[in-house]
């Protein structure tokens, strides 16, 4: 086949775009951030793509060189808000690629005179590809992804190991990475492909397994819809969960989480040396 011919295999994106068009209130708060609290990043050949060439220098860009927060998944900053209240000597990073929510929480910073959040509406993985070199961020936030239930699905799936490979480039040595999610079989798999690189410890391995683990009350009780297993099936004896991290507010999607019935599975890893 011919080399200009020869189709591009494009990476498998870990979002759908919902309706991003922007009623006239929401874009007059995207405009007013755009350059200051929403980064001004210019695209590539998608929307969510950054731009080949350009950068960001991140001390500039916050006027000092504090302890630094990158959320991914931000949807409308429930969490990376009352974050940067709790935590003003700390600066935040959050992405997301929906639109109005991107408006929504720009206009709440402003709003508020927070200071210390910036907003990138691009895809994760071009941002850390292209705008992070290693030591940009001090913690990595990934809490909620969406989980991508049906198995031919799975593939879209963000925690993967091409994307481990990008974390262990991004955080320092001593670097955290904190997860959490709803559904118990992408806390499984997060779980052992993060447990199983080198790079990485779990904070909390071990801890809370066997009867004390929510992936066994899941898998005996039934909680997702599926069918109950017997107790020795259902037995998680790896474990590795850890407390609910008290620096993550309760947002209304995990209130909703409860409400279904749902258990929550956090999960906090240290980048090695």
């Amino acid at each position: 086949m011919d080399e200009q011919k020869r189709p591009v295999m494009r990476r498998p994106l870990s979002f759908v775009r919902r309706s991003n068009n922007l009623p006239p209130r929401r874009q007059r708060a995207w405009d007013a951030a755009l350059g200051h609290e929403l980064l001004d990043i210019p695209h590539g050949e998608r929307d969510t793509a950054v731009a080949d060439g350009f950068r960001i220098d991140w001390d500039a860009e916050f006027g000092r060189r504090a302890h630094r927060v990158l959320e991914i998944g931000t949807g409308s900053g429930e969490a990376v808000v009352h974050a940067a209240h709790q935590n003003p000597d700390t600066d935040f990073i959050a992405v997301e690629v929906y639109r109005p929510g991107v408006a929504q929480l720009a206009s709440r910073l402003r709003r508020e005179g927070l200071t210390n959040v910036r907003i990138a509406c691009v895809d994760a993985v071009e941002l850390i590809d292209k705008l992070m070199p290693r030591g940009t961020v001090d913690e990595l936030w990934v809490f909620f992804p969406d989980p991508w239930h049906k198995t031919k699905h799975h593939k879209r799936r963000l925690v993967q190991e091409p994307f481990i490979d990008r974390v262990a480039r991004l955080l320092p040595e001593g670097g955290l990475w904190r997860l959490a999610t709803d559904w118990s079989g992408y806390a499984a798999q997060m779980r052992d492909l993060i447990s199983a690189d080198a790079r990485f410890t779990n904070l909390h391995a071990g801890e809370r397994s066997g009867e004390e683990s929510p992936l066994t009350a899941v898998r005996h009780q039934g909680l997702e819809k599926q069918d109950p297993l017997d107790w020795d099936e259902a037995l998680d004896e790896v474990g590795g969960w850890a407390p609910r991290f008290d620096g993550r507010v309760l947002t209304d999607f995990e209130a909703k989480a409860h409400e279904a019935g749902r258990r929550i599975f956090d999960l906090t890893f240290r980048r090695e040396g």
